[in-house]
């Protein structure tokens, strides 16, 4: 590989230019990053209970069992609805029974009108007693449907997929209509929640980026599903409700109320400078610099390099906001700007991003 002619210029005594890696500064549009803290709850949570009253006769799922949607869980004991639930049967068959008896006499009755035989208002009056037992029939029909329902009701199902997180009664307890019997929570359908501060909220939109992180380190991908327009008077805060569409350790395992942190990423109607953070040097004295190459510098050939004082502002996405000390097209060194000594000889790289 042929040297630039500034290299072979050099003496045998001369160090080698250090080879540093630089960007261009660009101007970008900035974003501002604000962390917040919130809990991971579960999109589902409902404490089951019973409509009717019994006695529990059979558990089926116990604290920590995973069911599907419609597994059952309880019975209660179903004797004296399934007799109520036969006598309404009963009433039914009979009520049928009545119906069709009269409709037979009204038929036999309205052949007889014809030939003068009888009055007519006898026939109405059957008439309306054929309608008298349909509408029985049909309040006979209504009550069996009832006591049925009520039968099935006994048996309590679970309304959606989850984990059985507590259980409340055991077998041979009676039970009333509200009675708690287990908690169900959705631990396969998770959303994070947060309490952002109410002066954000206008920013915040439905593709707001998010970063959750929960305390192992596990980063999770989410997505805004709401923003509460309710402030809370003791934080000045309102919630914010992501759901989570995946993570990128999947051997952690998700746990309603688990605790999570998060970082904002809005979207900011200011453009300025920004750097990578590699490029900026923090001195105990309060000093900020970076390092810069003078005018001209070419990549892969020896130039000087002067160390700049900087103001800097937002930092978002490994970059940091370059206020004053920093204009457009300069190279900075990002890499190898540690040992740097002012007018030291180095050989630029562009920058791996």
């Amino acid at each position: 590989m042929l040297l630039h002619p500034a290299v072979t210029a050099q003496t045998p005594d001369s160090p080698a230019p250090l080879r540093v890696e630089a960007t261009i500064a660009q101007r970008q549009p900035l974003i501002e990053e604000v962390p917040v803290a919130g809990t991971i709850h579960p999109l589902q949570q409902a404490l089951l209970s019973t409509e009717v009253s019994g006695l529990v006769e059979t558990i089926r799922a116990d604290i920590g069992h995973r069911v599907k949607k419609g597994a059952l869980l309880l019975v209660l004991d179903p004797e004296l609805n399934s007799i109520s639930r036969d006598a309404a049967l009963a009433e039914v068959a009979q009520a049928r029974e009545a119906l069709a008896d009269s409709r037979r006499r009204y038929r036999e009755l309205q052949s007889l009108v014809s030939d003068q035989h009888i009055a007519e208002t006898e026939v109405e009056s059957l008439a309306s007693e054929v309608r008298i037992r349909d509408a029985e029939l049909q309040a006979a029909q209504v009550e069996a449907e009832r006591q049925a329902a009520l039968l099935r009701r006994h048996r309590i199902k679970a309304p959606f997929s989850g984990t059985i997180s507590q259980r409340h009664v055991d077998v041979g307890e009676w039970v009333d209509p509200g009675t708690a019997l287990f908690e169900l929570v959705a631990a396969d359908d998770l959303r994070a929640d947060f309490q952002v501060p109410q002066r954000y909220f206008a920013r915040i939109q439905t593709d707001t980026a998010i970063r959750v992180k929960l305390d192992d380190g596990t980063t999770l991908n989410t997505r805004v599903e709401h923003k509460v327009p309710v402030s809370r008077d003791s934080g000045r805060t309102f919630l914010l409700r992501t759901v989570i569409t995946g993570k990128s350790d999947q051997t952690t395992e998700l746990i309603p109320g688990m605790s999570a942190t998060a970082v904002l990423q809005l979207q900011n109607d200011r453009h300025g400078v920004a750097l990578p953070r590699d490029a900026v040097l923090r001195y105990p004295d309060g000093r900020v610099t970076v390092w810069i190459a003078e005018p001209d510098s070419r990549w892969g050939e020896p130039a000087k390099v002067v160390e700049q004082q900087v103001t800097t502002g937002l930092s978002f996405n490994g970059l940091i906001e370059i206020k004053t000390g920093v204009e457009e097209g300069q190279q900075v060194i990002v890499r190898g700007n540690e040992s740097l000594q002012p007018d030291q000889t180095v050989l630029l790289q562009r920058a791996r991003h």
